[in-house]
């Protein structure tokens, strides 16, 4: 998947106003429609100028765009992935999770990106229409909701905890150039949280029009990265590694789980590498826990002193008929 530099589609600069990128916009947008336009790629490079424009012209969209950029130093066209977890932090209008939106007008780019967010704005604007009293006061309107990914550590999900979240944002000024804002909040995470489970609080949305009580705020929960483990749903897979005579001969081993007790193992003798340890009920809490399954894979010691290289020697000669590749398939005929 390739970068898309949205200000080089516009052709306006990183510190464009509002107005800029609305003129800009609206100048492309009288090129490339297709129904006046006569170039050839006059659909595809509207569908670019309107993706472009979507970001943009949205304050939360282009902080969160202008954050992944400035940290990777990406160009148009370059390969890119996004970071996991890259917009943690971010706070969106919208609830997640809202349908509303055709993902087949934007790339792959903006989806990978966007699409979570984008889905929950239009859906937010399109069922929040306000109600105008008749007396032309003030409309009463709840305020809207927002959402943001939370990065948390597994070990959060084992044992819950308190975090002091810190939530970016922007808006526009006067001048209707881009304002980075940000807030705290102190958060409560519940124990046996999972990974995309939705944590609500209420009244931390939008503010309410009229009277009405402001919206809420949906943080939506991703695990950190960690080579020691990995969550799917409740279950957990931890890493263990294991000395090359505890894998053939068996054994028991202590083992320190993500909920931070040690426990004590058997490794059964012959142990072949890409099996698993199932401990039931050590996964993610719950009513029905999740279960942790250890994956043993064999690690072996450095031989770093003449002794050990000996050692080395001796067990090759031990083992005299030992082909490790013609066990995998790939030796040579």
């Amino acid at each position: 998947m390739e970068f898309k530099d949205y200000y080089k589609i516009l052709g306006v600069e990183r510190d464009a106003s509002a107005a800029d990128i609305k003129k800009a916009y609206r100048k492309l947008a009288r090129k490339y429609h297709p129904d006046v336009s006569k170039e050839a790629d006059a659909a595809a490079r509207m569908a670019e100028v309107n993706e472009a424009n979507a970001v943009l012209s949205d304050p939360e969209k282009r902080a969160a765009y202008d954050s992944l950029g400035r940290e990777a130093q990406l160009r148009a066209g370059q390969d890119f992935r996004p970071p996991p977890n890259w917009d943690a932090g971010f706070e969106f209008t919208g609830a997640p999770g809202a349908e509303g939106m055709d993902s087949a007008e934007f790339s792959d780019f903006f989806e990978q990106l966007f699409g979570h967010a984008a889905r929950a704005q239009r859906a937010q604007r399109g069922g929040g229409a306000q109600a105008r009293s008749a007396g032309g006061q003030q409309p009463r309107q709840r305020g809207r909701d927002h959402h943001a990914g939370v990065e948390l550590d597994l070990r959060d999900a084992y044992h819950g905890a308190e975090r002091m979240l810190t939530l970016h944002g922007a808006r526009l000024d006067e001048e209707g150039r881009l304002v980075n804002q940000e807030r705290q909040l102190q958060v409560t995470i519940p124990k046996g949280v999972r990974e995309g489970q939705l944590i609500r609080l209420t009244g931390q949305g939008g503010p309410g029009l009229g009277g009405a009580p402001a919206g809420d705020l949906f943080l939506e929960v991703h695990f950190k990265p960690d080579a020691r483990w990995r969550a799917e749903d409740r279950d957990v897979y931890q890493s263990v590694a294991v000395a090359p005579w505890e894998a053939e001969l068996g054994g028991a081993i202590e083992v320190q789980t993500p909920g931070g007790n040690t426990v004590e193992v058997t490794v059964p003798p012959h142990w072949k590498s890409g099996r698993k340890l199932r401990l039931k009920g050590r996964g993610i809490p719950a009513a029905t826990p999740g279960d942790l399954y250890l994956e043993l894979h064999v690690s072996l010691p450095a031989a770093a002193t003449p002794a050990q290289q000996q050692a080395y020697r001796a067990f090759a000669q031990a083992f005299p008929q030992f082909q490790p590749r013609a066990a995998h398939g790939t030796q040579g005929a």
